[in-house]
């Protein structure tokens, strides 16, 4: 469930106006930038886009790039990109990041996305960047990983509920007997993890609990640590419970000194009009206090005021 606090008809032409103003003069006024953008919807920030567009022959993001600066300057960036657009850049940036890409990133957003929202994120990322993501995926990874990653975005995992309760029972079987060998890059591991269903993987790990009395994700931290078998694992916890795993990377990115703003800003952008409410709860009762007393406790300024607002708070 979503947490943005929007008017129900807020006018385009009004937003646009507004947000001209804030921009002229001497300093930007953030926080009218911050009350209307961090409170309107994707249709409704498309439309002032447009409109913003039509009004004074000037992109509004490139104004927004050059009026705000530093985290509040990213994260409302990110936030006034449409969704496939905005999830299309993170995989670049990500995939692009030196020493190494970020395959947190890329694995979380290749898993959570549904099928249809995978595509339109594919599509999106060809007409941004000019290469189809499984082929700069493929060039900037190798090995194993680029087995598992490139599978991960190839994909169109069929949307239906019905599971094969006998194909669960011998795939996970073929899991733990992989798992157990220390094979974690074996072929069947990968196909099983990038091809089926969701709730046919749930199915089967559910399988894999019950005959050997853990989790995978268990059993594969107990192995020693390799990037791809981290990849692994964050895939496998994406598919079976995004909430849980979105919770774990806010906290972590919450825990670390100076604040992990990247990671917290992605999580906030991509789920304020999904499922954050659920991220809230699950947080709330896993540190006994709200994301947003955290929130407002690690950060400050403009950023702080942005982050509460897609939080769903009312002040300002």
């Amino acid at each position: 469930m979503s947490t943005i606090v929007c008017p129900e008809h807020p006018s385009p032409v009004a937003d646009a106006e507004t947000l001209r103003k804030a921009f002229q003069g001497w300093g930007t006024d953030e926080k009218t930038v911050i009350s209307i953008l961090g409170r309107r919807n994707a249709s409704q920030r498309k439309l002032i886009r447009q409109t913003y567009q039509d009004l004074y022959q000037e992109d509004i993001i490139k104004r927004l790039e050059s009026e705000l600066s530093g985290d509040v300057e990213k994260a409302v960036y990110r936030w006034i990109l449409e969704p496939d657009d905005r999830d299309a850049v993170l995989l670049h940036v990500a995939i692009t990041k030196k020493p190494l890409p970020d395959y947190q990133v890329i694995v979380e957003i290749a898993c959570v996305s549904s099928a249809e929202e995978l595509l339109g994120i594919k599509r999106a990322y060809q007409n941004r960047y000019k290469y189809s993501l499984e082929e700069y995926l493929a060039q900037h990874s190798s090995g194993d990983m680029r087995k598992l990653l490139v599978g991960l975005v190839s994909v169109y995992r069929y949307r239906g509920e019905e599971i094969n309760a006998k194909l669960a029972n011998s795939e996970a079987d073929t899991l733990h007997s992989a798992i157990k060998g220390n094979a974690f890059n074996d072929e069947e591991v990968i196909r099983i993890i990038t091809t089926r269903s969701k709730p046919q993987i749930l199915a089967t790990l559910n399988r894999y609990k019950d005959d050997h009395g853990t989790s995978i994700t268990k059993h594969l931290r107990e192995e020693p640590s390799s990037e791809y078998v981290s990849a692994l694992r964050i895939a496998i916890r994406c598919i079976t419970d995004h909430q849980k795993y979105y919770e774990k990377v806010i906290r972590q990115a919450l825990a670390k000194v100076g604040t992990d703003e990247g990671a917290l800003t992605r999580v906030m952008v991509t789920r304020a009009e999904k499922d954050l409410m659920g991220i809230k709860e699950i947080f709330k009762k896993r540190n006994s206090v709200s994301l947003e007393h955290a929130v407002a406790k690690d950060t400050s300024g403009d950023y702080k005021a942005f982050l509460l607002t897609l939080l769903g708070n009312h002040a300002g």
